[in-house]
């Protein structure tokens, strides 16, 4: 290989359509744009959603439901799923990720009751239902709420 033989990798380079440079050119005078018009003005944009004048889709339809911006969302663990780890084990929320038993905290951990518990534990998380909340204590561990 020589240095007049370099070339770029084909595809990293793009042409650039250098608009308004002659008729010869195929996008000169008018640039592409067409005669008049509003797309043929600067800052010539139809806004989002506008149906030039007619009342756009958004707002014809009706409005529906209620959106809480303070929601919280919480990952949910069952109690089958605890069965995982040793006797005596303190579960947290960092250990049920690490476990991948959760993706993701979100606002914390919530166990809920369902399956069967077999070992002993020691669960700290944000909330418990209050059948997961006795099948814990009545196994001879400990709910605790972070």
């Amino acid at each position: 290989m020589k240095l007049h033989e370099l070339q770029p990798a084909t595809g990293s380079r793009k042409v650039r359509n250098r608009v308004g440079r002659g008729t010869s050119s195929g996008n000169g005078k008018t640039s592409g744009r067409g005669q008049k018009g509003q797309k043929a003005r600067s800052g010539g944009k139809v806004r989002l959603g506008f149906e030039g004048g007619q009342t756009p889709l958004f707002r014809r339809m009706p409005k529906r439901g209620f959106l809480n911006i303070n929601r919280k969302e919480y990952a949910i663990v069952n109690l089958d799923q605890l069965n995982v780890f040793e006797d005596g084990t303190e579960v947290t929320p960092v250990v049920l990720v690490e476990a991948g038993i959760v993706k993701a905290e979100k606002s914390g951990v919530k166990i809920l009751g369902n399956g069967e518990l077999t070992k002993k534990l020691t669960v700290k998380a944000a909330k418990f239902s209050k059948s997961a909340e006795e099948a814990i204590t009545a196994k001879g561990g400990s709910a605790e709420v972070i």
